[in-house]
């Protein structure tokens, strides 16, 4: 077993060569194979363990258990002890959740602040077949059907660590040949008790369907790794595709601002493409199946994910974080003599005669019932008819600056459109150069 280890961690290239290892460790049966795997097999690593406090008792046992088998096999041990109840009422997310963000955010940490790079976990290859049978029972695209791959990002690493890796060397081996393991190097661990409750789907999946499935079809477990080898493989396929789509459909705004996404009515399949183009951005399927069946309604229509929102504007789709900020402070002005100005002004400048300007001067955002009066025309104008004749999105009209006199009078629709107000005439001694920056 321990040539078959060291073999699909070189094929799979999940060691940096020399570098020390962080184990994640529970006591439990799978993660104390793999620590004695790793010291059997000669790699360097250190241990981290987390207590969640959630089973009374047992939670310090495992935590004495974990100490206990660092000092036997002379490694240092980090833990982290978490009030998983008090945090998850916090963030309102499931006790699960929870768990999950609170383990990986402490893996990174440790990562850190140790100049580590890779983590590794106990996940076997029942584990990537009971994740393939949970996420087609809660409905996943192609990528929930790879089960657990044997590398992939850090969960909750800050930006620029993308660098940190978790790996999983334990995925060639099944559950039965790890017990096996154990049982013949006389290895002690502890028992989560909640891994025999039949509340929990996962567990339901282990100790009901997978051993009707095995009782089906003799090989079971060698069929399901070739289906789960040959989904990982179709994905990255697929992944290049959907990779196409993306250069060839979605392209930033002129000011980098938003993404917008075209061509949506050419897509086939329609519905799966559209939702591998959002789900990047935080959109869950039926959302994208929401968003497709309003494709043609009304423009300024919009859709939240946790992290974006989209927004429909003709037959576009605008794409911008839900952290957008709006612009300020990108005008300067100044008061120079008539003869002193070149008047043949592009769209970064306008002009206006000084001494009819209602000082102070502010900008600010436009607001609902805004009027002002277009240069050239006559009358006033309401400014989301404006917007309207410039075919403005929804965006564009949130970031537009305005510059105004002391009595809120619009003077430039900023990069646009200067008004009649104070306009600059053969009489004009002193001109007020506004410029966008």
């Amino acid at each position: 077993m321990i040539n078959r280890f060291r073999s699909y961690i070189n094929e799979q290239h999940l060691f940096p060569t020399g570098e020390e290892v962080l184990l994640a460790i529970s006591g439990g049966v799978d993660s104390t194979v793999l620590c004695d795997l790793m010291h059997e097999a000669g790699f360097r690593f250190s241990m981290a363990h987390c207590n969640f406090h959630l089973r009374p008792g047992d939670c310090d046992r495992d935590e004495a258990f974990v100490r206990q088998l660092a000092d036997r096999y002379g490694v240092k041990l980090y833990v982290a002890e978490f009030d998983t109840m008090r945090e998850s009422q916090q963030s309102h997310q499931s006790i699960e959740e929870t768990a999950r963000r609170l383990r990986y955010e402490f893996f990174a940490k440790v990562c850190r602040e140790q100049g580590m790079t890779t983590v590794a976990t106990a996940h076997h290859r029942d584990d990537a077949t009971e994740t393939f049978f949970l996420n087609l029972l809660r409905g996943t695209g192609i990528a929930g059907l790879h089960g657990i791959l044997p590398s992939s990002p850090l969960p909750n690493h800050k930006d620029g660590e993308e660098h940190l890796r978790l790996v999983r060397p334990l995925l060639s081996f099944g559950r039965n040949e790890i017990e096996t393991y154990a049982f013949n190097h006389g290895l002690q661990h502890v028992e989560d008790i909640t891994n025999q409750s039949l509340e929990y789907r996962r567990n339901q999946i282990r100790h009901q369907l997978l051993p009707l499935l095995r009782e089906l079809a003799p090989g079971f477990d060698a069929t399901m790794q070739a289906n789960i080898q040959r989904l990982q493989e179709t994905e990255q396929l697929f992944a290049q595709k959907i990779a196409d789509y993306k250069r060839r459909l979605v392209h930033q705004s002129d000011d980098g601002d938003y993404l917008i996404l075209s061509e949506i009515d050419d897509l086939r399949p329609q519905e799966t493409i559209f939702f591998e183009l959002l789900r990047d951005y935080g959109f869950k399927s039926a959302q994208a199946s929401a968003i497709l069946a309003g494709l043609h309604g009304a423009s300024g229509a919009q859709f939240f994910s946790t992290t974006h929102r989209l927004v429909r504007d003709r037959e576009r789709l605008l794409l911008a974080p839900l952290t957008r900020q709006v612009q300020t402070c990108k005008v300067t002005f100044e008061v120079k003599e008539r003869n002193a100005v070149d008047l043949r002004a592009d769209k970064s400048e306008a002009f206006f005669d000084a001494d009819k300007v209602h000082f102070p001067l502010h900008e600010r955002q436009w607001r609902h019932g805004d009027r002002f009066c277009p240069f050239g025309m006559k009358g006033s104008k309401l400014l989301s008819d404006f917007f309207c004749d410039e075919k403005m999105t929804l965006l564009e009209k949130e970031q537009q600056l305005l510059l105004c006199d002391a009595d809120d009078n619009i003077l430039w629709v900023v990069g646009r459109r200067a008004s009649a107000v104070a306009v600059v005439t053969s009489e004009t001694e002193r001109v007020l150069v506004a410029k966008k920056i």
